[in-house]
């Protein structure tokens, strides 16, 4: 099968639209009609070549959602005509992760993904006799593409697939993420109001904290995340060094869950640092750059403050993001407001262009 896709040859160069080849799926795996799909700063991390799994030439996209064409042998709960989202964490539900009831990473396929192949080491891209890399193991910007069963959810089918294809990374990260960790009647802060960050704010609403507090560079977002529960905001850049003193001020002491969504170290430190002592909890959601490490007194973890990270806001995919789903579409979660730009393919530079300028929330590529 001919796929019309956005393909990386290098980093720092501009995605090249073309035709790939796309083989039939193999044991195990789907041929996935993509309808659309979301651009979100993980991309970048291929395209600026800081991604350490990235092998080019790959497809980029990973918060993609379609519709089931073909599967191959060994296929047990998917058939044609299913809609899906493609999963960056597969769940295989057999391994020691996924049985442990601890965690929702699941490492089943993950050394051939981070070498841009599928499960048997090959790729189902190729432009005549070059293999093209698969990326993240869903390469939602292409038309068509191959993904593991494991890594594939099964939705709704009257879920509007140009909407939900944002649960296949920021919604999910952030909503799962709020409702794992925040209880009812909290004091939260949220660091960085992109498209992971809002999304926290609404998951925070959904989980009845009482005060939610949004830090960002500029007031752009502001308005967007006010409607979707944040009570309070605080401009970083005219805060300066008095941040934390200020959100803890806001929070008699400091806040029980602070998000940090932008993968900047030191503003984990300075999530770490507004939590209230003897139960605050700081969650890493951003991705910060290749060998970061960061530092934090230990009487600071002492004294009850807690630091842990979010992999896809701690959801399981295949079972788990349906109930996400089931919000969206009894009204309790947003969507159409963090659509800032719908776009074809061919304007798919323009897409990361607008988020590298931070004047999106979220772009969606349309292919239909």
């Amino acid at each position: 099968m001919r796929s019309s896709a956005a393909i990386c040859f290098e980093p720092d160069k501009p995605l090249a639209i073309e035709e790939v080849q796309v083989a039939p799926p193999g044991h195990g795996e789907a041929l996935v009609e993509i309808v659309a799909s979301g651009l979100c700063h993980t991309d970048l991390t291929a395209l600026d070549g800081v991604n350490a799994t990235s092998v080019y030439p790959l497809i980029p996209g990973h918060e993609g959602a379609g519709r089931v064409v073909e599967v191959g042998k060994g296929v047990h709960d998917l058939e044609p005509g299913d809609h899906v989202i493609p999963l960056y964490g597969p769940e295989c539900r057999h391994c020691r992760m996924c049985r442990s009831g601890r965690t929702n990473l699941c490492w089943t396929i993950k050394p051939t993904r981070d070498k841009g192949v599928m499960p048997d080491g090959t790729s189902r891209f190729s432009i005549g006799s070059q293999p093209v890399h698969h990326f993240m193991g869903t390469s939602t910007l292409s038309r068509y593409t191959v993904v593991p069963e494991i890594a594939l959810a099964k939705i709704r089918k009257d879920a509007p697939l140009d909407k939900v294809c944002l649960f296949g990374c920021g919604v999910t990260t952030g909503v799962g993420a709020a409702l794992a960790e925040v209880r009812e009647g909290d004091a939260v802060a949220v660091f960085g109001l992109g498209g992971i960050g809002i999304n926290v704010v609404q998951g925070a609403r959904l989980a009845g904290a009482a005060r939610i507090i949004g830090i960002d560079l500029t007031d752009s977002k502001s308005e967007l995340a006010r409607s979707y529960g944040m009570t309070d905001f605080v401009h970083a850049s005219r805060e300066g060094s008095k941040l934390v003193p200020a959100i803890r001020a806001l929070t008699d002491g400091g806040v029980d869950v602070a998000f940090e969504c932008t993968g900047i170290v030191p503003v984990m430190r300075q999530a770490f640092d507004c939590c209230q002592p003897a139960w605050g909890t700081a969650v890493l959601l951003g991705v910060e750059p290749p060998g970061a490490e960061m530092g934090f007194p230990p009487v600071g973890v002492r004294y009850g403050r807690s630091i842990r990270g979010s992999y896809f806001g701690g959801v399981k995919g295949r079972s788990g993001l349906g109930t996400l789903i089931d919000h969206y579409m009894a009204g309790r979660l947003d969507l159409d407001g963090q659509i800032t730009h719908r776009l074809v393919l061919d304007d798919v530079n323009r897409g990361f262009e607008l988020m590298r300028a931070g004047t999106s929330v979220r772009s969606v590529v349309l292919f239909e």
